[in-house]
C-alpha cells in the first residue's frame, strides 16, 4: 500500500491547495469487475462484456471498462491514497468535469492521482475540490481526468 497523504482536520486541507496530495496503490480492472459493472447498470454493451467479437471488432483489440466504471474507482483509490481525519461524514459532492481520454482494457493496472485545487468552508462543512489524474500502467494517455468536489463534515 501506498504511502496516505493525512490531514488531522478538513480545515487543514487548506494549506495544501495548489499541490499534488498523493498517488494511489495500482488496482487491477478486471474482466469480472467489468461484467459486474455491466450487470449493476445494465449497460452490457459487446464492447464491454464480449471478449470474443471485442478482440476481433474492437479498436482496441479487447474488452474494456466502462468510462463510468473507472470514474467510479476513483473513491476507492481516493479513501487509499489521502485521509482526512476529524469528520463525520464525507459526501461526494459531484464533479465540474469529467473526461476519458484513454480506453481501460479488460486486465490493466490503474491508479488515481489526487492534486488539491481549492477548499472553502460551506456551513458546518469544508468543500474540497479536487483534480483527479487516472493513469493506466505503460500509457501516456490517461483514462480519466476530473475535477471532483468532496464535502467534508465536522
Amino acid at each position: 500500500m501506498a504511502n496516505s497523504f493525512v490531514v488531522p482536520t478538513p480545515q487543514g486541507l487548506a494549506e495544501f491547495v495548489g499541490r499534488e496530495l498523493a498517488v494511489s496503490d495500482s488496482l487491477e480492472v478486471t474482466q469480472q469487475r467489468i461484467q459486474q459493472f455491466a450487470e449493476a447498470t445494465g449497460d452490457r454493451q459487446w464492447i464491454h462484456t464480449d471478449a470474443e467479437r471485442a478482440g476481433k471488432e474492437s479498436p482496441y483489440g479487447s474488452t474494456i471498462a466502462h468510462g463510468f466504471l473507472t470514474l467510479s474507482l476513483i473513491s476507492q483509490m481516493m479513501e487509499q491514497a489521502v485521509r482526512v481525519r476529524g469528520v463525520r461524514l464525507a459526501v461526494n459532492y459531484g464533479l465540474n468535469r469529467v473526461r476519458f481520454p484513454g480506453p481501460v482494457r479488460a486486465g490493466s493496472q490503474i491508479r488515481g492521482r489526487f492534486h488539491l485545487h481549492s477548499v472553502k468552508e460551506v456551513g458546518g462543512a469544508v468543500e474540497a475540490v479536487y483534480g483527479v489524474t487516472v493513469e493506466i500502467e505503460g500509457e501516456q494517455k490517461p483514462c480519466c481526468v476530473a475535477e471532483w468536489i468532496v464535502r467534508y463534515y465536522f
